[in-house]
């Protein structure tokens, strides 16, 4: 695919529904999609103005306001293929992220950074919801939305817990490698490369987005997903990581990248791996005299997916560690194994 920076006009009459006209809105390609000529014409979706089912209501100062009623709305189905799809999300380089309180902390994020890459484009509301505290003035646009379409969006059986959709654009620090780029564009992927987690193959949203949560809270900087990884901006992904995914730098690659990045960089290779009768390989034990060790060298700690754990080449390149277990249980499952490595390995860790 070649390299494009061309922008998608979308006109959906319901973005400025305080109106009745239509209202284009431009999604913008993320520098690291790469779409071809056809491609680009495909995107170039214009949704003719239709009558739809709409009401007004009031809003707390007496002021009248359109709201989304019908799920058939161009708009609608729109955040659904954001929601579901992870081509369509990449394409638009966009997410749909519900919920007030994963929003929230994205933006606590951003300021406590001073970074200004994350964008909201359009944040959805119920009919009669005021803008929760602390994003008035995040949004580009307000939507407002019945119960109904609000769980439609959502994909939740009940609004108690929807109080606000935020689609967000996807940040700068996500890079999606192809095998076009050049060897040192390694050294653009991290800010800092001195404790990466690899994630090879995890399959399961749940798990990935407690991992990049854990990644977060524990001070690591940055996230390679091999193939077979499941999407971070998958929405149970973006539900478990509490937007964890906008907060630190992944990368999305094949191995042949990340050993381009390991040269670079001479990061040494851990994979968490249980213990057991048949390894071929030693397998250190997790102990505070071993991570002590380790605090001033650079390394990437692999963890492998639910099912088929480290693939082959992981179990060939990295020294497998194991977690010292009192019950009589083969494993952990890996977003637990995954918090217990990434504390005791975090950077300048002051309990070692």
């Amino acid at each position: 695919m070649q390299c494009s920076a061309n922008v998608v006009h979308c006109a959906f009459s319901t973005f400025s529904p305080q109106t009745s006209s239509t209202k284009t809105f431009s999604f913008k390609f993320h520098p690291t999609f790469k779409l071809t000529s056809q491609q680009q014409q495909q995107q170039k979706i214009t949704y003719p103005q239709q009558p739809e089912e709409r009401r007004t209501c009031s809003d707390g100062d007496g002021n009248s306001k359109k709201v989304i009623t019908s799920v058939s709305n161009p708009f609608v189905k729109h955040c659904l293929k954001l929601r579901n799809s992870s081509s369509y999300r990449r394409s638009h380089a966009s997410a749909l992220v519900v919920g007030s309180t994963p929003i929230r902390e994205i933006y606590r994020f951003q300021d406590s950074l001073q970074d200004e890459n994350i964008t909201m484009e359009c944040l959805i509301l119920l009919d009669k919801a005021e803008i929760p505290s602390g994003l008035d003035k995040s949004a580009a646009s307000i939507v407002h939305a019945s119960p109904t379409v609000m769980r439609k969006i959502s994909g939740l059986q009940s609004t108690d817990s929807i109080d606000a959709i935020a689609i967000m654009k996807i940040p700068a620090s996500f890079f999606n490698v192809d095998d076009d780029q050049k060897k040192e564009d390694c050294k653009k992927w991290f800010p800092s490369t001195h404790r990466i987690l690899v994630l090879d193959g995890i399959q399961d949203p749940g798990n990935l987005g407690t991992l990049l949560r854990s990644a977060v809270a524990f001070r690591w900087d940055g996230v390679f997903l091999l193939p077979g990884s499941c999407d971070p901006f998958n929405e149970k992904a973006l539900r478990a990581s509490r937007g964890a995914s906008f907060q630190l730098p992944i990368v999305s690659g094949s191995w042949s990248h990340l050993d381009s990045f390991i040269d670079e960089f001479q990061m040494k290779l851990l994979a968490g791996h249980p213990e057991h009768d048949g390894l071929v390989k030693p397998v250190s034990l997790l102990s505070p005299g071993f991570c002590y060790s380790l605090l001033d060298t650079p390394l990437c700690l692999v963890l492998g997916s639910e099912g088929s754990g480290l693939s082959e080449k992981s179990m060939q390149a990295c020294e497998l560690v194991s977690i010292a277990m009192a019950g009589k249980y083969e494993s952990l499952n890996v977003s637990v194994a995954g918090g217990i490595f990434l504390y005791m390995l975090q950077p300048n860790n002051s309990l070692m």
